[in-house]
């Protein structure tokens, strides 16, 4: 493949980046919602770690209780409990970001590996951040109303 030099600059044009955030929110009834925050609603993710809970009027989402579950970074590394940088080699057998499967889908005993995973904070390269919902409020997540209030009517 030839060099073909540098294709992209960057300029800043002196705006200030508003941290935004893709957020996977797992309801208990199995399904995902997904939704894009920025500006203030983003700022309340700043600097959380995974297993912290947060409001959901912070969100946008009157009457909810969340639990920040994990993410992932703009290059894809997901976030790992226990790691206090932004990016690190770790050496694992299970967990986060590794499976330990061989190309045929079976185990291997023993298996260890080097990956690149992120750390537990929420910091300004983290992309996407997924969310358990712990107490639900009156509005549904995926825009229709409760079915108490349906009944009522």
């Amino acid at each position: 493949m030839p060099y073909l030099g540098r294709t992209a600059r960057f300029e800043v044009s002196g705006e200030i980046n508003m941290v935004e955030f893709k957020l996977v929110i797992g309801c208990k009834d199995g399904k995902c919602y997904q939704k894009e925050v920025k500006g203030n609603d983003a700022e309340a993710l700043h600097n959380l770690t995974i297993g912290d809970k947060i409001s959901g009027d912070k969100l946008g989402f009157p009457g909810y209780e969340f639990e920040i579950t994990g993410g992932s970074d703009k290059c894809g590394f997901p976030m790992r409990k226990g790691i206090q940088f932004a990016r690190k080699k770790i050496m694992t057998g299970k967990g986060v970001g590794f499976s330990g499967l061989n190309r045929n889908g079976g185990k291997q005993p023993g298996l260890v590996k080097r990956r690149t995973v992120c750390g537990e904070m929420i910091t300004k390269i983290i992309v996407q951040v997924n969310l358990k919902v712990l107490k639900e409020g009156a509005q549904k997540l995926g825009g229709e109303e409760a079915p108490a209030e349906k009944k009522a009517e």
